[in-house]
């Protein structure tokens, strides 16, 4: 029984994940709690669910489609609520970021409506045994593109040059530039990343919720952001350990405690990890590397 709600676990924590990564990054860049990005992952859920029923595409299709929507979507928002926002000024881009988010949701509600909305079924559904275990293909689908993601975005912040300039503008602009990164076009990139990624987590929430609404937004964000600060400030791969780790001691405690007490569960870690372990658990990347 343990074995197969590790693995529910598994699937809600790469979601969590996804969203994480994004939060991190761009906060990792710009010290910036981005509040929109929730709002951006389900822009990137309405866009994959639209392309399938009105475009007709294939759920790869639409994850790609998505990914760019929600690419564009972050480029965008650097132009509308972070660059014209005076940088002295240190609640200026957090308050731009909320009143984007309010925004975004509004609009979603006038266009799509405010209801929920199902997201038709793109992944066969098949079961597969593997003794006390069942995993579904949906689990497996969304497993193996969460992982693929994770990989690849990490093979490129370690062993790129684009990469190394994320890290180094991360840890000081002034000291970046002067070693010739282009600090405003690598912000514009880690956003477009960040974005684009969350579009992918919007798609694959959808499929694994079969429906999504304008309002889904909020709580990506509020569990993406437990989630970076449990995995730590910029860190990546902390975020996404720690995505992984928070889906399955979410379940577990719905497993075996109730339900009702899942979030309770999120929320009492978000309050310990302020309160003893601000670094998070595998520290900032800032503190690591000095």
């Amino acid at each position: 029984m343990i074995y197969q709600q590790l693995i529910n676990g598994l699937m809600l924590g790469a979601s969590y994940a996804l969203i994480a990564i994004g939060y991190t990054l761009i906060f990792g860049v710009l010290k910036l709690l981005y509040f929109a990005h929730g709002e951006v992952f389900m822009v990137g859920a309405f866009v994959g669910l639209y392309l399938v029923i009105l475009g007709g595409a294939n759920i790869y299709v639409a994850l790609l489609g998505a990914m760019i929507a929600c690419a564009m979507l972050g480029v965008i928002a650097v132009y509308v609520s972070v660059r014209p926002v005076a940088k002295n000024r240190p609640l200026a881009p957090l308050i731009s970021t909320i009143g984007l988010t309010i925004v975004l949701q509004n609009l979603a509600v006038y266009i799509f409506g405010g209801q929920q909305v199902g997201f038709p079924e793109t992944v066969k559904q098949e079961l597969y045994n593997f003794g006390p275990i069942t995993v579904s293909s949906v689990q497996i689908f969304i497993l193996a593109i969460a992982t693929t993601l994770m990989v690849v975005l990490w093979l490129f912040i370690e062993h790129t040059k684009m990469g190394r300039a994320i890290r180094a503008t991360a840890e000081n602009h002034e000291t970046a530039a002067l070693l010739g990164v282009n600090v405003n076009r690598v912000v514009l990139i880690t956003f477009m990343i960040g974005s684009g990624i969350a579009g992918v987590a919007g798609v694959l929430d959808g499929i694994k919720n079969s429906g999504i609404s304008p309002f889904i937004g909020l709580g990506a964000a509020v569990k993406g952001l437990i989630v970076m600060l449990l995995g730590g400030l910029g860190n990546v791969p902390g975020a996404m350990v720690a995505g992984l780790l928070l889906g399955m001691i979410e379940i577990l405690s719905a497993a075996y405690i109730g339900t009702t007490e899942r979030d309770f569960f999120s929320f009492m870690i978000l309050i310990l990890i302020l309160l003893y372990r601000p670094t998070g658990l595998f520290g900032t990347r800032m503190t690591e590397e000095r």
